[in-house]
């Protein structure tokens, strides 16, 4: 048993205090989850003490982590116009060039940072499996192990989701450029194998169908039959050129032809969903599944907004991630998908309401914090997210004396955080009771620095 003493923390339910309790005791078993949770008790003198403002870890359902080495990369105007599909082949010819090496460099700098901006556990959506001239690795799992080896190194609790990656669009063969992500149904069915025994403790398993263009209907049938449990995230609905090509192909729009034609439920998470109708919002919100929004990432490749407010007046379940990592900053993702519905309907405090629109009265800050804890846990099928019985000891400590929190009762401080802050005011971050970031940075932030520096280097001069 482990003891913690957090002077405030951020519990679930409602108090006096909007959710905050003061002088908290925290035990926790060996595994790292909280058995027992004491408002107003006296600090212990064996307990680890917290003193400020603490929340509960974050889960950034949705990471391709090898782009963070190019966030920045895509930024030069091409001749004829830039958009989603143009990046993309930017992002197709810089994944050719890494090395397994790369790989995990570049993922464990990444989860250093997240870690760092209080996300606590991450959503892997994996798709860079095979060799750089498409053949597989003499052990089909190599890529994978690097992801798996980075989350060890800096504390991260970790769901995988290897991709399946089969078609280069709706009825049409892959390119060239996407010889790295390439597997066939049975290939895949061994990948998941080779993973399953390692995928323990705080890491869970789970599967990621590309999209309905990269996988088509017969393949995405048989992937589902090899897994009924884990979470299942796929890409969807992201482009309108996506939506115009499944409904010529299909005749149906993406997201009304995958609820027509999977089983989806609270173990799905269509990230992104951009584009839906009326029907396609209310019928998604009523399936339970998490909608993965990444607002700074669809903010950078123009994606467009989705329709929050619809969605979750509808009772619609959401978490965030960062996806290609041109911010990791859990609150500016919180904020942006705030800002992008304020732009949209010019209005303010749009999802502050539960459920949906604007409650007179609610805080917006904590109404999206909860909603993104809740859906992240369930869609990455994680214990986190709440300083509760049974999850997992993720905390982040935040700066009280940060000059955004300067006089504030704490009922104000999650408006505080996502809405005024600039610095980062996380302090300390706990990921199953053991600390990973003191003040403000990684534990082992230099080495991993230095490896990062030393492959952005190599990278950026070939």
């Amino acid at each position: 048993m482990r003891r913690f003493w957090l002077s405030r923390a951020y519990l679930p339910g409602d108090t006096a205090a909007g959710g905050w309790a003061s002088e908290v005791e925290i035990t926790t078993d060996a595994a790292g989850l909280i058995t027992a949770v004491q408002p107003g008790r006296a600090a212990a003198v064996d307990a680890v003490r917290l003193d400020g403002p603490v929340l509960p870890g974050l889960a950034n359902l949705h990471s391709h982590a090898f782009q963070r080495a190019m966030a920045g990369l895509a930024e030069i105007a091409g001749p004829a116009g830039d958009d989603f599909w143009t990046w993309r082949e930017t992002m197709y010819r810089f994944a050719l060039t890494l090395s397994p090496e790369d790989v995990e460099a570049i993922a464990a700098q990444l989860y250093a940072e997240m870690l760092a901006q209080g996300y606590t556990a991450v959503g892997e959506f994996h798709y860079l499996h095979h060799q750089t001239d498409g053949r597989p690795y003499d052990d089909r799992a190599e890529l994978s192990w690097r992801i798996l080896a980075a989350a060890e190194q800096t504390g991260m609790a970790l769901t995988h989701l290897p991709v399946l990656y089969a078609t280069g669009g709706f009825g049409k063969p892959a390119s060239e450029r996407q010889r790295r992500f390439l597997h066939d149904i049975d290939g895949y069915a061994a990948l998941l194998e080779r993973l399953r025994p390692r995928l323990t403790g705080r890491h869970r398993l789970g599967m990621a169908p590309h999209s309905l263009r990269a996988v088509p209907a017969e393949m995405l049938r048989a992937a589902l039959s090899l897994d009924a449990s884990g979470p299942v995230h796929i890409h969807i609905a992201e482009q309108t050129g996506e939506v115009a090509e499944c409904e010529a192909f299909t005749g149906q729009r993406p997201v009304q032809w995958l609820l027509d034609h999977a089983a989806v439920d609270a173990r799905w998470c269509l990230v992104h969903a951009t584009h839906m109708t009326a029907d396609e919002t209310a019928r998604l919100a009523a399936s339970q599944a998490v909608a993965g929004l990444c607002p700074t990432t669809e903010a950078n490749l123009g994606d467009g907004l989705f329709p929050a407010v619809e969605y979750l007046r509808q009772g619609g379940r959401f978490g965030i991630g960062s996806d290609s990592h041109i911010s990791i900053n859990a609150a500016e993702e919180l904020r942006w998908l705030e800002y992008g519905q304020r732009l949209f309907h010019r209005g303010r405090n749009m999802l502050s309401g539960a459920p949906g629109a604007a409650t007179p009265g609610a805080a917006t800050g904590p109404k999206l914090f909860d909603a993104a804890a809740a859906g992240g846990a369930q869609a990455l099928q994680q214990p986190t997210g709440a300083i509760a019985v049974g999850r997992r000891a993720d905390f982040v400590l935040l700066d009280g004396n940060a000059a955004q929190f300067a006089g504030l009762p704490p009922e104000r401080l999650l408006d505080a955080w996502i809405f005024s802050g600039q610095p980062n005011a996380v302090r300390e971050v706990y990921v199953g009771g053991e600390r990973v970031v003191a003040e403000g940075r990684h534990v082992k932030a230099e080495a991993i620095a230095a490896r990062y520096r030393a492959v952005m280097r190599k990278l950026l001069s070939s």
